[in-house]
């Protein structure tokens, strides 16, 4: 096209392509023919010729062609960048769409429906997580607060695919009055949903630990919160499919890169190392084998446990489980696994090492939870008499 566009334009020039190629057609065409006559009469240009090598396309296949032609393509869009309007052209997605069932008396009762037992829910996980209500008999809340907190995220997407189904900009149902309220409302009531799964999970934390699986979790619900607070402003901005999608994207993206260069491993790790029942008397005990788990991430974290004063048996875990992952990263360094973060942490960590006291550690088999005890004793094996083997072999 781009080709095309410039012949166009050239048309209008002196010199067009089309006159450029019929001037030199005769001058280079019978030059070629007699420098071919001149190679075959003289050796010294025939010798000059074949100096020039021409590349062997014997081993380029018609697929090789065509990848490189593809990488080509690819390349040349993102040498030539150009900001674009929007991440993905999508349809609009006003109108109506014909879905059996589906009618402005049917998503009125719908809704109403949905925002009581929304309410329900609501108010009863206000109830218990507030300890207003004592819970039913036989279930803690430790039970209570760790199976509802997924569940209810999913309820929400459900939520928000119905919106994005039934009440779509210039459909019939999304612009009555009264289902845009209830819309609005269920909408709110969803993102308190939300936040009472974000705090099920801030509540589980406090009961057990922080892992990097849970800040994930957290950095997911905020997202969907988000994600039905702009279905609502779609509807009452009449926004279209492409403004709410690429929105979205954004906002992912976004969250993306932050992870890109938060460590959540090593951020649990520090949480849990200033939270412990151990370091202040209150609070889950703390996991020594999900930080050995965590690996380098529970490098700096562990260091800092290790300087504060804790209990002789504790102790020597954390020291014998530091030293542990300092070795491994050593090892994965001399292994070509180098990677800069992991660098700088093995440097800070030879730094705060020389203000900590060790202990000396005894010889004996430990694992992450506890010391098992010393080691057994080797006991060497007999050594027979030289005089008994000599007589075995001579038989």
């Amino acid at each position: 096209m781009r080709v095309s566009r410039v012949l166009r334009r050239s048309r209008a020039k002196r010199f067009s392509l089309r006159s450029i190629m019929a001037l030199m057609a005769l001058p280079l065409g019978g030059s070629a023919i007699i420098l071919a006559l001149f190679a075959a009469a003289n050796p010294v240009i025939a010798d000059v010729l074949g100096m020039i090598g021409l590349p062997d396309l014997s081993h380029i296949t018609a697929r090789r062609l065509l990848l490189w032609i593809a990488i080509f393509a690819l390349s040349w869009s993102l040498l030539r960048a150009r900001p674009a309007r929007r991440l993905i052209p999508t349809f609009d997605g006003s109108g109506d769409i014909v879905i059996p069932g589906v009618s402005v008396a049917s998503v009125t009762l719908s809704l109403l429906l949905f925002n009581l037992l929304f309410a329900v829910q609501n108010m009863l996980d206000m109830a218990y997580l507030s300890r207003a209500l004592p819970l039913p008999s036989g279930m803690t809340i430790t039970e209570y607060v760790h199976r509802g907190a997924y569940p209810l995220i999913v309820t929400a997407l459900l939520a928000g695919l119905f919106v994005l189904v039934t009440l779509h900009p210039g459909s019939s149902t999304a612009a009555v009055p009264p289902i845009r309220r209830l819309v609005v409302l269920w909408i709110v009531q969803n993102v308190i949903l939300v936040a009472s799964s974000i705090q099920r999970t801030l509540d589980y934390i406090d009961m057990s630990m922080l892992t990097a699986l849970r800040i994930h979790a957290l950095a997911w619900m905020a997202l969907v919160a988000c994600g039905l607070l702009l279905i609502c402003w779609r509807m009452l901005q009449s926004k279209s499919a492409a403004w709410l999608i690429n929105t979205n994207l954004m906002l992912a993206a976004i969250v993306l890169t932050v992870f890109c260069f938060l460590d959540a491993g090593e951020a649990a790790a520090w949480w849990n190392v200033r939270h412990a029942h151990e370091v202040t008397g209150k609070g889950p005990n703390l996991d020594l084998c999900y930080l050995g788990r965590l690996g380098p991430s529970a490098l700096l974290p562990l260091i800092e446990l290790e300087g504060r004063p804790l209990p002789r048996p504790f102790r020597e875990r954390v020291q014998w489980l530091r030293a542990d992952i300092q070795q491994q990263m050593l090892s994965a360094d001399h292994q070509g696994e180098w990677t800069w973060r992991n660098q700088h942490r093995l440097e800070e960590a030879e730094e705060r090492l020389k203000t900590i006291r060790q202990v000396p550690l005894a010889p004996a088999i430990r694992e992450c939870q506890r010391n098992i005890g010393s080691p057994a004793p080797v006991i060497p094996a007999p050594v027979r008499p030289a005089s008994t083997l000599t007589e075995r072999t001579e038989r």
